[in-house]
């Protein structure tokens, strides 16, 4: 007689009992193609402004299809997104290439616009107003001023290799302001002269960035489109003993600047 091997793996079920299911593997939310096609464009954008496809050709589409798993629907959504930003153009039998450059303004050191760019070219500036104003309750306070003291406001066209860059917006307490006047601010950046006229280094600054859009008179001083984004910067720097000197409201082309900066958890 033959003695049947009733042994069972110990991974096995024992008979009557129920299986637990396995988990289901996760799977990729279902997204639109305008959700992925900007989720291309977000990747690409970077290429094109800081990395190995600055001033060149983009792969062709097809390239772009198999890197990003993507539809070639979804990446020509993709590529007519940054076509509309004037960041790429289309050229039928030619290809795409990219066309325009941002600069990058640093957020991590007070420096004026030319010790900024410095290595990207001339920065010149079109000074259009000066003078002494009584400003609002609101300037005067951000400035630590008495009520109805009068401030000297300069309002500049900043250039970057002859394009039009920013409109810069500019209150100064009158004692560091007036003598600020006789100096050459075509070729200067306040923050050089308002530390020689105070006798102390510039120490820290105050800084709101939000986007706006362009209102026509800005439209038309920065060369840009109505309506076109802008990155309007508000600053308010103080010499290093804290005393608020520079109050700024700035208004950049968002096509043509770029802001970063280094961020610590701790």
């Amino acid at each position: 007689m033959t003695r049947r091997d009733d042994t069972r793996s110990a991974t096995a079920p024992a008979p009557g009992t129920a299986t637990a299911p396995a988990p289901p593997a996760a799977a990729e939310p279902r997204r639109t193609r305008a959700d992925r096609a900007r989720q291309v464009a977000d990747v690409l954008r970077r290429q094109v402004l800081y990395g190995d496809l600055r001033s060149g050709a983009l792969p062709a589409e097809a390239e772009l299809v198999r890197e990003f798993g993507a539809s070639r629907n979804t990446v020509r959504e993709a590529l007519a997104l940054l076509r509309a930003e004037g960041l790429i153009e289309r050229c039928p039998g030619v290809g795409t290439h990219a066309v325009a450059e941002k600069y990058p303004h640093g957020l991590e050191r007070l420096l004026g616009l030319a010790e900024t760019l410095r290595e990207h070219g001339e920065v010149a500036n079109e000074v259009r107003t000066t003078g002494l104003l009584t400003p609002s309750r609101e300037v005067s306070s951000r400035l630590r001023l008495p009520a109805g003291e009068q401030v000297v406001y300069i309002e500049r066209i900043r250039r970057l290799n002859g394009l039009p860059l920013s409109l810069d917006l500019t209150y100064i307490p009158r004692d560091l302001g007036e003598p600020l006047l006789a100096e050459d601010l075509v070729r200067n950046d306040i923050f050089v002269l308002l530390e020689r006229i105070a006798g102390r280094p510039l120490g820290r600054a105050e800084v709101t960035l939000e986007a706006v859009n362009a209102d026509p008179h800005s439209a038309a001083t920065l060369d840009a489109p109505r309506g076109a984004a802008l990155l309007m910067l508000e600053r308010l720097t103080h010499l290093s003993d804290g005393r608020p000197v520079d109050l700024e409201f700035i208004r950049f082309r968002g096509d043509r600047i770029t802001m970063s900066g280094s961020m610590s958890r701790a």
